[in-house]
């Protein structure tokens, strides 16, 4: 926590600014996120939180209890938000998941470091949610109960979560620098020939790491071969747009280092706001910076279906922000509505240097 504020005072700084995001609000104070969560670690009025465990092995599996929830995972480009049950959950040493026709996560548990359970005043009542941070205070995932939610189920939950520090302030590390695009020319004769030989598209992060690229490091040393073609920054709102239009089923990617949120369906009411670039469906909600996405792609990767085609967005820092393919709708679906679709959006007219 930074040295001049107390958490006393940072519940203060909240009491002003009521109606200000917590992410904004940390911003503004120059702290992370879960510093301004713990500080009203207690009961505070009606405002009360209770540190948990965050490790997802604990948690997730007692999620289902709840019923009926929104889960919320974002980066700093985007929020993801889907209505859903957890369901069946399937620990891993380095990678987990929630699986279901709803609630559809990877998760990632060595950068789960913090866990609670806020309980906020609203005009329409108490707002309750779980909330995990990873070691440096910054959002992972969040759960929000919502009206249909079994909330019996709340108090029991948090009793057997709750950890035994309760203690208001927590040490946060330094946030990890942005990578940036790991591309080495030396190995891009390897890393096409590899690529057209996948078969499945979680190959594809094996295949880089080897070579020692990263994700975007790869697509900038493809350029110029059939599998990656960079398309305008700004084709994101038409392309939403089009999808919509369509009704063309999506599998929609967002995530930061420790969880990965995936939607399955349509994207139909597409609504622009200022900088941010809307899907409002009763199930599913994204909020994008339309103008944070620096450079985008549409990338094909050989499986054993056929062509695995995406549109992959990415920020200013070579950050992905979302990635996008389509949903075959019936094993009989070519897809040919979806590859229209990308076929349409137009090429960026500058290679990147």
């Amino acid at each position: 926590m930074t040295e001049h504020l107390t958490a006393s005072d940072i519940r203060s700084a909240k009491t002003d600014a009521i109606k200000i995001r917590d992410r904004d609000l940390a911003e503004k104070l120059g702290i992370s996120e879960a510093q301004l969560v713990v500080a009203f670690a207690g009961t505070h009025g009606a405002h009360r939180v209770t540190r948990i465990a965050p490790h997802p092995d604990e948690v997730l599996p007692r999620v289902k209890e709840l019923g009926e929830v929104m889960a919320l995972t974002r980066n700093a480009s985007c929020v993801h938000e889907r209505v859903g049950t957890f369901l069946e959950y399937r620990a891993g040493p380095h990678a987990s998941m929630v699986l279901g026709p709803d609630i559809d996560t990877r998760i990632f548990p060595k950068h789960w470091a913090f866990g609670f359970a806020v309980e906020v005043p609203t005009e329409n009542g108490t707002r309750k949610s779980l909330q995990f941070f990873d070691h440096a205070g910054d959002a992972l995932q969040k759960i929000y109960l919502r009206e249909s939610s079994n909330h019996a189920a709340w108090e029991p939950l948090v009793s057997d979560l709750a950890i035994e520090d309760q203690s208001d302030t927590i040490r946060v590390a330094p946030r990890a620098p942005a990578q940036g695009a790991k591309m080495n020319m030396d190995k891009r004769d390897a890393l096409l020939s590899e690529w057209a030989k996948m078969s499945d598209t979680h190959q594809f992060n094996r295949i880089t790491a080897k070579l020692g690229m990263n994700r975007l490091g790869a697509y900038r040393a493809a350029l110029g071969e059939p599998w990656v073609r960079p398309v305008a920054p700004d084709c994101v709102e038409p392309f939403l747009n089009a999808v919509s239009k369509a009704a063309q089923k999506v599998i929609l990617f967002v995530g930061n280092p420790g969880n990965i949120q995936i939607h399955w369906g349509k994207l139909e009411t597409i609504k622009v706001m200022g900088p941010w670039l809307n899907v409002l469906d009763p199930m599913f909600n994204l909020h994008l910076r339309a103008d944070h996405v620096a450079e985008a792609y549409v990338v094909e990767k050989p499986t054993k279906r056929g062509p695995a085609i995406s549109l992959e967005a990415f920020d200013a820092q070579g950050d992905l922000i979302f990635q996008c393919f389509g949903q075959r709708d019936g094993d009989t679906d070519d897809l040919a509505t979806w590859h229209g679709i990308l076929a349409d959006l137009p090429t960026r007219e500058e290679a990147l240097v």
